[in-house]
């Protein structure tokens, strides 16, 4: 594979990362273990058995977690640790041949991973403040299904993937300036209507 899909396929697995890392190391590991999709030669230290069921078990521990508004938040901060590491992981080992470290790969990885955990962590906190827990199931449910489907799209065209991750960050990123750029506006007028009254 040439140098720009590899690194678009370690952006979008990256990306995925930040979303559901276990689910996307767990269903990268299987995708390579069983031939379904071909995966650079990095990243088939995935398929090890350790690897794969200590994804598998954490995947499904995070399902369950995901779905109780609150715990999903608190699983959020605490899987900061884990998903920008296995972001720079693995657009690192998309990109390098087995056993070397791309710093640059991983930066971008690293970098994307955190975009996609920051921005799910916010609409996840922002999916709490409403007290019923339907829109919490079909959020998190959502996420599952769409780092699944990413993980096959990635894998079988991964400059799609990438494209795809990137304009799904601008626009997520342009609605959440659009929701601040709201909220401003509304302070900025209860002040104006305070300092009248």
């Amino acid at each position: 594979m040439p140098d720009a899909p590899l690194f678009a396929l370690g952006l979008a697995l990256a990306g995925l990362a930040g979303i559901r890392a276990y689910l996307t190391v767990f269903g990268v590991g299987l995708a390579a273990l069983f031939g379904w999709l071909p995966v650079p030669e990095g990243l088939e230290v995935l398929t090890s058995p350790w690897v794969l069921g200590t994804a598998g078990a954490l995947a499904l521990v995070e399902f369950a977690a995901d779905k109780i508004p609150g715990v999903d938040s608190a699983w959020d901060l605490l899987n900061t640790l884990a998903r920008i590491p296995a972001g720079a992981f693995l657009a690192s080992a998309a990109f390098a041949p087995l056993g070397e470290w791309s710093a640059p790969a991983a930066l971008a990885g690293g970098g994307i991973a955190l975009a996609t955990h920051t921005l799910k962590s916010g609409a996840r906190l922002a999916i709490n403040a409403s007290p019923e827990p339907a829109s919490n199931w079909i959020a998190s449910g959502t996420e599952d299904a769409a780092v699944v489907a990413g993980i096959g799209l990635a894998l079988l065209a991964p400059l799609l993937a990438a494209g795809v991750l990137l304009l799904a960050l601008a626009a997520a990123g342009w609605g959440a300036w659009r929701l601040w750029r709201r909220w401003q506006a509304r302070r900025d007028v209860k002040a104006s209507i305070a300092s009248q009254v």
